[in-house]
């Protein structure tokens, strides 16, 4: 019996030990308060204030030389997030789309230029195929090699 009631104790111990450390590390939601939220928010504004060379100092250097602020977003991941990105729109275009079967054209994107293969119904629905891809954002060029299924 004096080993068991050990055993107890002992867990106890362990429990209420792993329960402190716990609390310890993980951050209560009472700690996110809307003034800690807003301090986050002004860091992260700073950040990219320096980062993108928009300080005041940087601005009126800019003015003074050519007359106009000029920045450009890098993008971080590269081309590729573009890409994909390209071809989810295009794709959910054509499952939007009663006439497009969006299984039946591949839509494959390198560098913004995107090319379609696969089949379609009828003509027309090449033209309409190309032209909701060209009316993505970040599409340059459009090729398609689409052909028409024949009829049952």
């Amino acid at each position: 019996m004096k080993t068991a009631f050990f055993f107890f104790l002992l867990g106890a111990v362990a429990g209420g030990y792993a329960i402190h450390s716990y609390d310890l590390r993980e951050p209560r939601r009472s700690d996110f308060t809307a003034s800690n939220f807003a301090a986050a928010a002004r860091e992260d504004v700073a950040e990219k204030i320096r980062q993108w060379h928009l300080t005041p100092d940087e601005i009126r250097g800019d003015l003074a030389r050519t007359g106009e602020v000029v920045r450009t977003n890098a993008e971080i991941a590269g081309d590729r997030i573009t890409d994909a990105r390209i071809v989810t729109v295009i794709k959910s275009k054509y499952v939007l789309d009663r006439d497009l079967s969006a299984r039946d054209i591949a839509v494959d994107v390198s560098d913004g230029h995107v090319s379609l293969a696969g089949t379609v119904a009828s003509d027309d629905l090449i033209g309409k195929a190309v032209m909701l891809a060209l009316d993505t954002s970040g599409v340059k060029s459009v090729a398609a090699k689409l052909a028409v299924a024949p009829g049952p």
